[in-house]
């Protein structure tokens, strides 16, 4: 079992800048890859970013594509996504998910993003 941890949301003005965290715990040896969704209200969960945990490779939704930035820290077992320029349309709840080497999908609790225009 893995269990996520995430932080870092809130709200900002449109233009402005924050910082999401994940952690990771549990069974964090079986962690495979990781990666940011998010889900604004009425619509279907979208994929933001993700890195593959075992080599670092680091891939963007169209979303997210110059604005948006993962990173990870290997010792904490936390991913980050920094987030520049924020818009109204980013306005969602940002969920981190953890996937296995098992198939085994984890899911954090989601943090609210809400940027105001």
């Amino acid at each position: 079992q893995v269990q996520l941890a995430e932080s870092g949301g809130g709200l900002v003005q449109s233009g402005g800048s924050l910082r999401l965290s994940c952690a990771a715990s549990g069974s964090t040896f079986s962690l495979y890859d990781m990666a940011w969704y998010r889900q604004a209200p009425g619509k279907e969960r979208e994929f933001v970013a993700g890195i593959r945990w075992t080599t670092g490779n680091i891939r963007y939704g169209y979303s997210a594509k110059d604005r948006f930035t993962l990173s990870r820290d290997v010792a904490e077992t936390t991913i980050f996504l920094q987030m520049n320029s924020l818009r109204p349309e980013d306005t969602a709840t940002y969920y981190c998910k953890g996937e296995t080497k098992y198939y085994a999908d984890y899911w954090g609790q989601g943090n609210q993003v809400n940027i105001a225009s």
